[in-house]
Protein backbone atom coordinates (compact mmCIF):
# COMPACT_ATOMS: atom_id res chain seq x y z
CA UNK A 1 0.00 0.00 0.00
CA UNK A 2 3.02 2.34 0.09
CA UNK A 3 3.05 5.42 2.30
CA UNK A 4 -0.04 5.74 4.45
CA UNK A 5 -1.76 8.74 6.00
CA UNK A 6 -3.55 8.60 9.33
CA UNK A 7 -6.75 10.52 8.80
CA UNK A 8 -9.19 9.18 11.40
CA UNK A 9 -8.77 8.23 15.05
CA UNK A 10 -11.39 7.63 17.68
CA UNK A 11 -11.73 5.88 21.01
CA UNK A 12 -15.46 5.57 20.31
CA UNK A 13 -15.97 2.00 19.05
CA UNK A 14 -19.26 2.91 17.35
CA UNK A 15 -17.75 5.82 15.38
CA UNK A 16 -14.76 3.66 14.47
CA UNK A 17 -17.06 0.90 13.17
CA UNK A 18 -19.12 3.45 11.21
CA UNK A 19 -15.95 4.85 9.63
CA UNK A 20 -14.77 1.39 8.61
CA UNK A 21 -18.19 0.55 7.19
CA UNK A 22 -18.31 3.77 5.14
CA UNK A 23 -14.86 3.09 3.68
CA UNK A 24 -15.77 -0.52 2.92
CA UNK A 25 -18.96 0.57 1.14
CA UNK A 26 -17.04 3.14 -0.91
CA UNK A 27 -14.39 0.57 -1.83
CA UNK A 28 -11.56 2.54 -0.24
CA UNK A 29 -8.73 0.33 0.97
CA UNK A 30 -7.39 1.10 4.45
CA UNK A 31 -5.61 -0.41 7.41
CA UNK A 32 -6.29 0.05 11.10
CA UNK A 33 -3.72 0.50 13.83
CA UNK A 34 -4.16 -0.01 17.54
CA UNK A 35 -7.67 -1.43 17.29
CA UNK A 36 -6.79 -4.83 18.75
CA UNK A 37 -4.41 -3.45 21.40
CA UNK A 38 -6.84 -1.40 23.45
CA UNK A 39 -7.23 -3.89 26.31
CA UNK A 40 -3.71 -5.31 26.44
CA UNK A 41 -1.94 -2.74 28.64
CA UNK A 42 -2.72 -1.22 32.01
CA UNK A 43 -6.32 -0.32 32.58
CA UNK A 44 -7.47 -0.81 28.99
CA UNK A 45 -10.10 1.66 27.86
CA UNK A 46 -10.87 3.03 31.29
CA UNK A 47 -12.21 6.63 31.39
CA UNK A 48 -11.18 7.91 27.92
CA UNK A 49 -12.56 5.11 25.75
CA UNK A 50 -9.07 4.21 24.55
CA UNK A 51 -5.84 3.02 26.10
CA UNK A 52 -3.39 5.81 26.99
CA UNK A 53 -0.41 3.52 26.28
CA UNK A 54 -1.39 2.65 22.70
CA UNK A 55 -3.44 5.76 21.86
CA UNK A 56 -6.78 5.82 20.07
CA UNK A 57 -7.27 3.34 17.22
CA UNK A 58 -6.43 4.85 13.83
CA UNK A 59 -7.49 4.35 10.22
CA UNK A 60 -4.84 4.90 7.57
CA UNK A 61 -5.24 5.24 3.81
CA UNK A 62 -2.98 5.85 0.83
CA UNK A 63 -2.36 9.49 -0.15
CA UNK A 64 -4.40 9.10 -3.34
CA UNK A 65 -7.45 8.00 -1.30
CA UNK A 66 -7.01 10.48 1.56
CA UNK A 67 -9.10 13.34 0.13
CA UNK A 68 -11.98 11.06 -0.86
CA UNK A 69 -11.90 9.30 2.53
CA UNK A 70 -11.73 12.62 4.37
CA UNK A 71 -14.81 13.91 2.53
CA UNK A 72 -16.66 10.65 3.12
CA UNK A 73 -16.02 10.77 6.85
CA UNK A 74 -16.24 14.53 7.41
CA UNK A 75 -19.42 14.21 9.49
CA UNK A 76 -17.93 11.51 11.71
CA UNK A 77 -14.80 13.56 12.32
CA UNK A 78 -16.86 16.29 13.96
Amino acid sequence: MGDLITFFESGDVVLFAMARSALDTAGIRYITQGEGLQDLFGWGRLVSGYNFVTGAPRIRVTPENAERAYELLSELRQ
